[in-house]
């Protein structure tokens, strides 16, 4: 990779160590929520600073601030030394360049050309001399085109100058964003995880194009959810969280503070927390008997055989009342002797005839006898 070391030409290289972004008291509201509270932060030049935090933290609201996206409800923005206009347009002509979280190429249109839209800040020429094809005109995209390519050889994407955007792969893609953004030669430049889905290698990469792009004089300012590629890379990191900055300073400095490990990993758990949550633990245990109710219902191999053991003594028991039944009768017979004898001399006689009435003419007979 080469690097172009050529001024800018509508911005002056700062001086290193030169205040570059000064953000003050930034806040930014929605309604009721607030994104960002209060925040300061200071960048000089030749200086990468880091901006961390976990998702949702208010990182890129607090960029959109900074670039004229948003408009901060409260605080200010100063560019070196001067107050940002809140427009978008008139702070990337102020000296402030940045990428997107997303990329935002024009994916029908030419690398070279994408750069070039990002060299229309630097161009002067009005109207009337575009259309006219003045020779100013003709001088100065003569200019813009080879500042272009310069770039383009900056990042390595000089041989695919006349290759759509959309055809590049996509860690080239993130390359020609950073090569748009240097085009309208910026004192500060930031960048939105520059490395967002890129694979090591292509990391390695990009980590190298920022350092190359510090050694040139400019300002990073740079968001990354990868902690190894932000403590090799910046030389200060800020921590943000829940729209504030909990703590600024070195690698070390932050990578070794509890609360930033907090806000990443969550609050760590006290000790008197397991003891108070026991009940809550044991209560599925102590309804445990009420949903095994159904199986209760169910009865096991022995209970069935115990059943039916049951169930032949209750038929026995059954059978015995049903004979006690049968012999009632007898029971309920009268009590005098007549009716005694009477009965006695029936029975004999009723299973007789009840066996032999047709066939046996001898019964009367005995009988009489």
């Amino acid at each position: 990779m080469t690097t172009t070391t050529k001024s800018a030409d509508a911005t002056s290289a700062p001086a290193v160590g030169e205040t570059v972004l000064d953000a003050r008291g930034v806040t930014m509201r929605f309604g009721g929520l607030t994104a960002v509270r209060d925040v300061n932060l200071t960048v000089n030049s030749g200086e990468i600073v880091g901006l961390i935090g976990p998702n949702g933290a208010g990182k890129t609201t607090f960029f959109n601030c900074l670039t004229g996206l948003y408009i901060p409800t409260e605080g200010e923005v100063r560019y070196k030394g001067k107050v940002l206009p809140p427009t978008s347009y008139k702070v990337t002509d102020a000296g402030i360049a940045r990428t997107f979280q997303n990329i935002r190429l024009f994916h029908n249109m030419t690398v070279l050309e994408n750069v070039l839209v990002g060299r229309h800040t630097r161009m002067k020429q009005g109207l009337w001399s575009a259309l006219l094809r003045l020779p100013g005109f003709k001088k100065a995209e003569e200019e813009a085109s080879k500042r272009a390519m310069e770039l383009l050889e900056f990042i390595g994407l000089q041989d695919k100058a006349q290759h759509l955007a959309k055809n590049l792969p996509y860690g080239e893609q993130r390359k020609l964003e950073i090569a748009r953004a240097l085009a309208s030669d910026p004192g500060l430049i930031l960048l939105d995880e520059p490395t967002a889905g890129m694979n090591p290698q292509e990391t390695r990469a990009a980590e190298e194009l920022i350092f190359a792009i510090r050694d040139m004089g400019i300002a990073v300012l740079v968001i990354e959810h990868d902690m190894r590629f932000i403590f090799n890379l910046c030389d200060r990191v800020a921590v943000l969280v829940q729209g504030q900055k909990l703590i600024e300073g070195d690698s070390q400095t932050v990578q070794s503070d509890e609360r930033v490990i907090a806000a990443y990993l969550g609050e760590p758990v006290a000790e008197d927390a397991p003891a108070a949550a026991a009940p809550a633990k044991d209560a599925p245990v102590e309804a445990a008997p009420a949903k095994d109710a159904p199986a209760k219902e169910a009865p096991s191999e022995d209970e069935a055989e115990a059943s039916e053991d049951e169930a032949e003594d209750d038929a026995s028991e059954d059978e015995a009342e049903d004979d006690a039944s049968e012999d009632s009768p007898s029971d309920d017979a009268p009590e005098t002797p007549e009716a005694s004898e009477a009965s006695a001399d029936e029975a004999p006689a009723d299973e007789e005839s009840s066996e032999d009435t047709p066939q046996d003419p001898a019964s009367g007979k005995e009988n009489d006898a």
